[in-house]
């Protein structure tokens, strides 16, 4: 099937591309990597007026300043992959790009595409979730700065505002005692994710001792989602508390009710977040340690 007619415009600037939408409004849609927008418009599941084309906006490339690594909205995933500032400040990031999709996708497809389009199953939210990362939202009016907790409101829904372009992706920087670990499930090579489980750990100056822990997951629910705060500091001041990982991954499975589809049972896929939540916090662990 072939897409439905639309007009097309290439800003070489966010500042035009945010003109650009303002003018057009609802019958805009923003196209970067074009990964996912480009099936959704074939199969006209999106039939948008006018397709605004960001690519040719030039792409700074990372940057870490003041204990934040920055990368702009065009960041290509194979750039994540290459670039050696990003594997310093954000091994994570990395971790996950590695299961986003194949080559292709990972040589087209870019961070603020990902994190606008807000897949359930999507590796690189469940990341910068983790994480602690922030967004940047630009308007013709300025900009506005929100967590990643706050931009995913529900299935392939942001709290991007109309008007506003998703600029940059801001994650704060590890410290040397950190771990993180990103494993998934899927059916197979390059699927999209049953379950993807992304676990960080910080350690005490004594290396061994849990300062603070992060769980985020996706394919467990209609947007990626951070496991309860609660269950993961309950590892705070523990010492290296491997007996104590498989029950909390039974903990953290029991607060969700991830769905019943072709891909997977809801029962498969809890006893997947009990598994995983467990193997994910282990390796974190091990790295922060090492």
């Amino acid at each position: 099937m072939a897409s439905a007619p639309f007009e097309y415009l290439a800003p070489s600037t966010f500042a035009e591309a945010i003109e650009a939408l303002g003018e057009y409004g609802d019958a805009a849609v923003i196209l970067a990597g074009g990964q996912s927008l480009v099936p959704m418009l074939n199969l006209r599941l999106v039939q948008p007026g006018i397709v605004i084309d960001i690519n040719g906006v030039p792409n700074d490339g990372p940057v870490a300043n003041g204990g934040w690594l920055t990368l702009p909205a065009l960041t290509r995933h194979a750039e994540i992959l290459s670039d050696p500032l990003v594997a310093v400040a954000a091994p994570m990031l990395v971790d996950a790009v590695h299961h986003v999709g194949n080559v292709r996708v990972r040589n087209r497809g870019t961070v603020g595409g990902s994190l606008a389009h807000a897949d359930p199953t999507s590796e690189i939210g469940a990341a910068a979730l983790c994480l602690g990362g922030e967004v940047v939202l630009t308007a013709a009016s300025g900009s506005r700065t929100v967590p990643v907790d706050d931009l995913f409101v529900s299935y392939l829904t942001t709290s991007i505002a109309p008007g506003e372009l998703l600029t940059e992706l801001r994650l704060p920087a590890l410290n040397g005692r950190s771990g993180v670990s990103f494993v998934e499930m899927v059916r197979r090579t390059s699927d999209f994710a049953i379950v993807a489980v992304a676990a960080l750990v910080e350690l005490e100056a004594d290396a061994s001792t849990v300062k603070r822990a992060s769980v985020a997951l996706s394919g467990v629910s209609d947007r990626p989602r951070l496991a309860d705060s609660s269950l993961t500091d309950e590892l705070i001041g523990q010492e290296l508390p491997y007996a104590r990982l498989r029950s909390l991954g039974a903990e953290i499975a029991a607060r969700f009710e991830p769905p019943d589809d072709v891909h997977a049972s809801a029962s498969y896929r809890l006893r997947l977040i009990e598994v995983l939540t467990a193997r994910a916090l282990q390796q974190a662990m091990d790295r922060a340690r090492s």
